[in-house]
């Protein structure tokens, strides 16, 4: 499993219009093949700061196929103007300890 860790930094004051945007386009990302599952959480000390957690099979499936889908263009166009600056995402896999 991979998980996809997104860094979102809502511009001041229209954070309410991005949950509400981001409701929508969850079922986006849902309904993608390697989708294992998401969370969204908002930062206690920063209320414009988001983290978006994304369970994928295979960092293909995140990387070729959502960004390469046209779902995708669905789901820039939906949140994409939101964020300012632009979002770090970075992929991690669990260390094995043992």
């Amino acid at each position: 499993m991979i998980l996809e860790v997104a860094l979102l930094d809502v511009k001041s004051g229209e954070e309410s219009d991005f949950e509400a945007a981001f409701g929508h386009a969850q079922s986006i990302i849902e309904s993608m093949g390697g989708y294992l599952g998401h969370e969204l959480q908002r930062c206690l000390e920063n209320p414009s700061r988001y983290i978006l957690l994304v369970r994928w099979q295979k960092l293909c499936d995140h990387t070729v196929g959502f960004r390469g889908s046209r779902e995708y263009l669905e789901w820039k166009r939906l949140l994409h103007h939101f964020y300012d600056p632009f979002p770090t995402v970075e992929h991690f896999e669990q260390v094995r300890l043992g």
